[in-house]
């Protein structure tokens, strides 16, 4: 049996009772019945999709979150 590779999600947008992903290896947009996420889903958060359910990373947010914030303080500082 093959082995399902987690895939990573950004939520993009939440409108009423579809999430708005997308796929952060590929940019690929999806849309997912809200229902099928974790309730406390929100804007920005990521989630990985073992083939089966939808899981919060909470970690991984973070640190995209931490690196966008170096991004824009190196563009501000001419780095």
């Amino acid at each position: 049996m093959d082995k399902v590779i987690d895939m990573k999600f950004a939520v993009d947008r939440i409108e009423e009772d579809i999430v708005v992903l997308e796929n952060i290896e590929n940019n690929k947009v999806i849309n997912v019945k809200r229902k099928c996420l974790p309730k406390e889903i929100k804007e920005l958060d990521i989630v990985t999709y073992d083939g089966k359910d939808y899981v919060l990373d909470v970690s991984e947010r973070f640190n995209r979150i931490k690196r966008i914030k170096e991004k824009m303080e190196n563009l501000r500082n001419g780095r």
